[in-house]
């Protein structure tokens, strides 16, 4: 198994060399794959996640070792996060999700304003 650093924060050319892949096929998986995400630093450089560099591990294999199609691998990797997310207990849209953090944001900072006066 791919040996990934304890970093929050790597550029294209570290997960190249992590993950034995060329960055011109990083950047197509980029736009094959919605879910790879890599953030853009100030220097418009590529910023990715320690999460989607262990997703392009898990294409990586799909696509080489257990020889799937880019459709293929597009579905597994979508019924994978659908098993992950039930084995969190996530059984709501994301977007209930992103609501109900934003709720208890909201009443994190309530309770910070009262015990600052």
């Amino acid at each position: 198994m791919t040996e990934i650093p304890d970093k929050l924060y790597f550029k294209i050319g570290e997960v190249a060399k992590i993950t034995k892949v060329k960055p011109y096929i990083l950047r197509y998986w980029e736009t094959e794959f919605k879910i790879i995400s890599p953030k853009k630093s100030l220097t418009k450089q590529r910023v990715y996640s320690k999460r989607d560099v262990e997703l392009i591990v898990e294409i990586k294999n799909l696509l080489y070792k257990e020889k799937f199609t880019l459709e293929g691998a597009k579905k597994r990797i979508k019924e994978i996060q659908a098993e992950k997310q039930k084995q969190l207990g996530f059984d709501f849209p994301e977007q209930k999700f992103q609501s109900a953090l934003k709720s208890i944001k909201k009443e994190l900072t309530s309770i910070r304003k009262l015990l600052a006066d």
